[in-house]
This record gives C-alpha cells, structure tokens and sequence, in this order.
C-alpha cells in the first residue's frame, strides 16, 4: 500500500502527463488560417466631448501709488539734534554723564526734528503708473468626436458584428481556427 506522499507524487505525475498530452494532440488536430470576409455595413461611431480652449484676455488698469512728500530741507533735523545735545549735556553731572546725555539728547533730538517735518507736511503725492494685467479664461464647446467603426461582415452566410478602430473597406481579414469536438 502506498503511502500519503507517495500517493500525491504519483497523481501529480499522473495530472502533468495528461495536461502534456492534451497540449500535444490539440495542434496537431487544430487548424488556423486566415480568409477575408465581406463587409456588409460599416457606420461611424462619434462620442460628443467637452472642449475647453484656453486663450489669455488682457487690460491695461491705471495704479495709484501714494506717498508724502519729503521736504528737501534737512534744517529741522540739525536744529533738532543740536537742542537735544544741549539738553542732554545740561542734564549730566559729571563728565562722563554728560557725554552719555550729550549723544541720546542729540539723537532724540534728531528724531523729534524729522518727525516734526514729517508731521506738518500733509500734502500727499500720488503717482500713476500703466499695468498690463492677464488671466487665462476658458472657452468650452462640444466636439464629435470619431471612436471607431460598428462593423457587420459575412463568413459562410452568417453575419458578425465588431467594432474597429479603422474603417476596414470592403473586405475584413478573419482568423479562421477549426478545432475537432471530441
């Protein structure tokens, strides 16, 4: 008595045998060839599709570009400078405090004079300047487009329908493949 693994060698042997034999004996009954049959109608087929065609619109738009006006006088900021160093210097004690007093008072000093200036100058200068603008819109129609041929030909007195890429003519190449039943 044979045992478990023994019994499944001898079937897959058995079960690769018979495939190998099946695959053998097929071809050698099968025949293919190929025949031309004739084409009886072939009508296109179109598929409506949405189009989007990009194309650029453009303006010109006037920008304003405001500022103050700088007053071109630098008289305010020296004065400025000069009352804070003597206010600083007159601050100090001793000498190393008015020294220090001497450089804040002038610098505040300077600040307090430009922004004086800067404050009583309220006219304001505008300037235009030209600006091409662009965007990208859309534009979107419906288009046919071709998807192919609905084809119906005629083999041996029996009509077939296929769809094809190409309009075949009046003829269409068939694979013809003729097999025994067992």
């Amino acid at each position: 008595m044979k045992t478990y693994p023994e019994f499944r060698r001898s079937v897959f042997v058995q079960a690769v045998a018979a495939a190998v034999g099946v695959m053998m004996a097929v071809p050698a009954f099968a025949d293919t060839r190929y025949e031309y049959a004739q084409v009886v109608e072939s009508r296109p087929v179109y598929r409506t599709v949405e189009v989007s065609v990009p194309r650029q619109e453009c303006w010109d738009e006037e920008v304003a570009h405001t500022s103050r006006a700088r007053p071109d006088s630098n008289t305010p900021a020296i004065i400025g400078t000069i009352i804070g160093g003597a206010l600083g210097n007159a601050v100090g004690h001793n000498k190393s405090n008015k020294r220090v007093g001497t450089v804040v008072g002038a610098v505040l000093g300077h600040s307090i004079g430009r922004d004086i200036v800067a404050g009583n100058s309220r006219e304001r200068v505008v300037r235009y300047e030209t600006v091409r603008q662009c965007e990208t819109v859309y534009e979107y129609h419906d288009e046919e487009r071709l998807i192919g041929y609905d084809v119906v030909y005629r083999y041996n007195d029996q009509d077939y329908s296929v769809r094809m890429d190409q309009d075949p003519g009046d003829e269409v190449r068939v694979k013809v493949n003729v097999q025994p039943v067992f």
